[in-house]
Formats: structure tokens, sequence, C-alpha cells
């Protein structure tokens, strides 16, 4: 995997999707922000993805990187995995655990909050502040 941080100005021009399989090749690297739909023509994962790209700066801060699975009939091990049923958006933590699941469409504003209320994204900010706080 290419490296994906940090984010300058290079990467605004970057895609905001990630082609993966697994959910581990990002244990401890980054925030994976799983999009499933049944199909890419559900308005429900069209209005999501517009969603995401409108505010990739803010996803790239908090090493978000975002995965699209729009293809049931494929049983991939991420639906193995995170067992969506239609449209769904699932947050994993650097961790590798579910932070969170929605079954509508999620503004960034709401899904960076979850994130910068994760204790490791806290601590993330209190390293980039000097350790202070």
């Amino acid at each position: 995997m290419a490296a994906i941080f940090p984010v300058s100005a290079q990467d605004m021009d970057r895609p905001l999707l990630t082609e993966a399989t697994e959910l581990e090749q990002f244990l401890w690297v980054a925030r994976p922000v799983v999009v499933f739909a049944d199909t890419p023509n559900d308005p429900r994962f069209i209005k999501q993805i517009e969603l995401l790209n409108a505010r990739k700066g803010e996803l790239w801060a908090r090493d978000v990187v975002v995965i699209a699975d729009t293809d049931p009939a494929a049983k991939s091990a991420l639906r193995t995995q995170l067992r969506p049923r239609g449209f769904q958006l699932t947050l994993v933590g650097k961790d590798g655990k579910v932070a969170l699941r929605k079954p509508e469409p999620w503004d960034v504003r709401e899904l960076t909050r979850a994130i910068d209320k994760m204790p490791l994204r806290k601590q993330e900010i209190r390293d980039a502040a000097g350790g202070a706080g």
C-alpha cells in the first residue's frame, strides 16, 4: 500500500475512494469508512459519496480512507466481516473495532465529530499540540 499520509496540497486531487478487500491493512494506520450498497445506483450511496468528496481534507486530516462495496453477490470479506443490510456507512477505528454504523448517509461534520471523540484521536490531537491538555 502506498503511503497515504500526511495530507498535503498534492493530495487534494487524489481520489477519496481506496480499493481494499480487508480492514487489517489499515490497522493502526487509518480509519476506514466503508460505504455499502446493493448497487452503485442506490441514491443513498450516491449521496454519501458526494458528501464525503465535498470535504476530503477534513477526512484525510483524521487519517480516513473510504472503501465502497456495491456488489453483495461478490460476498466480499468486508461484507462477511461487517454484515451490512442494504445501504450502510460503517466507521472503523484505527484499532480495527467498529465505531459506528449508519443506515442513511451521514454528513462529514457528523462523522468528524464522532472521530474526534475517539480516545486515539484525542491522543493524536494532544500529541500534535505538543502533549498539552
